[in-house]
């Protein structure tokens, strides 16, 4: 494995994905299975799925699902997806199969891997914090994606 790349596994095989890149897997799978149009999703559309995911991890932390540190990390990655800060990690296809999943996995992964950052880890360290284990718990697709486009 070179520095510039990190590996990941998922249920399928593993990936080597460029070391600085914020997505991970999922999202190098979508780019590889629905190059479509060869645009990204619109701004707005990050933006607002920055949004839904702050309201649900405020409410699974009010459940109890994160140390306040770790919380807080999450927080501020989606408020710099919020803001725009993240809008070049965010690279789906805007057209893409699934009906929105690969955007949703590749919000997850984001925040996930910006947060890790926050947090002084490694991109790609899932242990410490997962995109579907934490970032989109207890949330579907069939749920994020429709109330984001709204």
């Amino acid at each position: 494995m070179s520095d510039a790349h990190r590996q990941e596994q998922d249920f399928l095989g593993q990936m080597m994905l460029p070391k600085e890149a914020l997505y991970g897997i999922h999202t190098q799978r979508a780019l590889e299975n629905f190059p479509l149009l060869r645009r990204p999703v619109h701004p707005s559309l990050i933006r607002a799925y920055g949004a839904v995911k702050l309201a649900a991890a405020q409410t699974n932390h009010d459940l109890g699902a994160w140390d306040e540190v770790t919380f807080e990390a999450i927080v501020e990655a989606c408020t710099d997806m919020m803001e725009g800060r993240l809008d070049d990690h965010v690279c789906v296809d805007a057209l893409q199969g699934g009906a929105g999943t690969s955007t949703n996995m590749n919000v997850n992964e984001v925040i996930a891997n910006r947060a890790l950052q926050l947090l002084g880890k490694a991109a790609g360290d899932y242990d410490v914090l997962h995109p579907i284990g934490d970032i989109n718990r207890h949330q579907s697709t069939n749920d994020t994606f429709p109330t984001a486009l709204k």
